[in-house]
């Protein structure tokens, strides 16, 4: 597993690099003045320093090795720096913003906890329910609990995050005013009255979120519960005398996770990600919101740091779910 493990992430690094340098072109045949937003105020000598410091006015070539050296050297050296109080970046060029003139990775820094507090914390209960309601679903398959199951994961899967938001929205901020419409993100839980009004803030974007994943995932165990259920290791197992509990739970369970672990694992990295129209709806500053900015900024730097940490996330936890095949499956051999 750990000869595995070690070829994936090697395999990995010339991936990752083709990813970078094509996501780089992309962004590079992009039309548009990343200093466009300038204030005409600023005289033209001082906008060409600014040109150069970027790193503008060079090839292309040169520009995506230096980004890539800011990002997998002086970026890790700057907060290996921060974190042991030592000096190894100082004087060392970090990946800057255009929109904030700051650097990318303390932006990305303060838009993570809002993204982990809602995005995140959604995707963790829709998983948590949806895996219980599979199991019951497909073991009482035709049952009423079964048949409201699918009429839920319907509406939750084919519904549009934008409409059901907006429609909670009118019923429990307008008309009801249970909750607030905007996602306050400079509130800091100090006390239970600031916890209160975090937790009524977050309920209807967190409901929103876990009814659409919760949708997908149910639907997923569901299935692949309803293909072990009618295997012959259960009757096996049932005739042996094992208790429905065992079969269902033990044996059942675990070979049904297989392929979900897959949808679970390959959905995480959309947590980091944001759920982009969500926090456009609530007004969640995460980083969806960052990258829909970074985009109608034409802020490069910004969109190429965050499109190449998806895809680092996607990659990662393509291993991560490889890697547990092995541990639910003992047939599985990586050697």
């Amino acid at each position: 597993m750990l000869t595995f493990a070690i070829r994936r992430l090697l395999l990995a690094i010339p991936t990752l690099l083709f990813i970078s340098l094509v996501i780089f072109l992309l962004l590079e045949a992009s039309p548009g003045d990343p200093l466009g937003d300038v204030p005409l105020t600023v005289p033209p000598e001082v906008k060409e320093r600014m040109r150069e410091a970027l790193g503008l006015g060079q090839a292309w070539y040169i520009r995506y090795v230096l980004w890539l050296k800011q990002f997998f050297w002086v970026e890790p050296l700057y907060w290996f720096d921060q974190i042991f109080g030592t000096r190894f970046s100082a004087g060392m060029q970090r990946v800057i913003s255009f929109q904030s003139r700051s650097p990318v990775f303390d932006v990305i820094a303060q838009r993570i906890p809002q993204t982990l507090t809602v995005v995140g914390f959604s995707y963790l209960v829709g998983v948590l329910i949806a895996i219980p309601i599979g199991i019951v679903s497909a073991y009482k398959q035709y049952s009423w609990f079964d048949q409201l199951g699918t009429f839920v994961s319907m509406i939750g899967f084919s519904m549009p995050v934008f409409f059901s938001g907006v429609v909670l929205i009118i019923i429990f901020a307008v008309k009801l005013q249970w909750f607030p419409s905007v996602y306050d993100t400079t509130l800091q839980v100090r006390d239970w009255d600031s916890f209160w009004a975090q937790v009524r803030q977050m309920i209807m974007p967190v409901t929103v979120l876990a009814l659409y994943n919760a949708a997908q995932i149910s639907r997923f165990m569901r299935a692949s519960m309803l293909d072990n259920l009618g295997q012959d290791y259960v009757r096996t197992a049932r005739a042996k005398g094992l208790s429905e509990k065992t079969v269902v739970l033990k044996h059942v369970l675990r070979n049904s996770l297989i392929p979900v672990i897959t949808v679970i694992a390959l959905g995480l990295p959309a947590v980091f990600g944001g759920a982009i129209i969500t926090e456009q709806v609530f007004k969640v500053n995460g980083l969806g919101q960052l990258l829909i900015t970074a985009i109608h900024g034409n802020d490069i730097p910004m969109v190429l740091t965050l499109t190449f940490i998806f895809a680092i996330l996607i990659v990662l936890f393509t291993l991560i779910a490889d890697i547990l095949y092995g541990i639910l499956d003992p047939r599985i051999r990586y050697d």
